[in-house]
């Protein structure tokens, strides 16, 4: 004979009640949203740029491959020697490459290099005043112009003030046109850049003639539109 299992009503209560905590949050979820609006406010401000790179380079002629690595070494080494006299001018290797040269015969007829250096500093004057003093062994191959992370990183954060501040202006007008009483805001997303001019190429600074003391080329470093979107989603009341 089998016997019924009894269980206490007081305890199918508290079954039920936990049921429906559980179930409620499940339907909650699943609860549709309506007038829900996608938005993009972007913002942004023209930021001078503050830090100038040049790269340098020399080029070497030999018959063998050990010499040209030899005058390279050699000629990087004295840059940055003179690079080091010059406070605030960070100075770094570059690509160097060896490379052999045939004829029209393609017969091997010698060895080419060239070896690189970069300098970078907020100073451009300083940089100017080096590439010019390097010349006629180190060559100027281009400069190209940036906002520095601590600049970029205070504008940034104001400009993120003004993107949100712009998203929530964008957010009202959706509202008065869908006749909303409010709105609340879902989602936001922030997103930053910036677009800087094309690098420069110097051809003045090559045309210098060799051994003369030309007057260090200016060099103007332009602006960066740095620019932070706010996209995100509200959705009307």
């Amino acid at each position: 004979m089998s016997k019924l299992l009894h269980v206490p009503a007081a305890a199918l209560a508290a079954s039920a009640l936990a049921f429906s905590l559980a179930a409620a949050p499940a339907r909650a979820a699943e609860e549709p949203r309506y007038n829900q609006v996608e938005l993009e406010a972007a913002v942004s401000r023209e930021v001078p740029n503050d830090l100038m790179t040049a790269a340098l380079f020399a080029e070497a002629n030999a018959a063998a491959p050990a010499e040209v690595a030899a005058t390279l070494n050699r000629a990087t080494a004295e840059a940055v020697g003179v690079a080091a006299k010059f406070e605030g001018v960070k100075v770094s290797s570059g690509q160097t490459h060896t490379y052999p040269v045939y004829d029209r015969n393609q017969k091997l007829v010698g060895w080419r290099g060239r070896a690189e250096i970069r300098l970078e500093s907020r100073d451009f004057q300083a940089i100017a005043q080096l590439a010019a003093k390097l010349q006629p062994s180190m060559q100027l191959g281009g400069i190209a112009f940036a906002v520095s992370p601590e600049l970029r990183r205070r504008v940034e954060d104001e400009l993120v003030t003004e993107a949100i501040a712009a998203f929530r202006a964008r957010a009202d007008v959706a509202r008065r046109a869908l006749g909303g009483q409010s709105y609340r805001v879902r989602r936001v997303a922030l997103n930053t850049g910036g677009v800087a001019p094309p690098p420069r190429a110097m051809a003045m600074a090559r045309a210098a003639p060799a051994g003369a003391d030309a007057p260090p080329p200016v060099f103007e470093g332009g602006e960066t539109r740095v620019q932070v979107v706010a996209r995100g989603t509200i959705e009307v009341e």
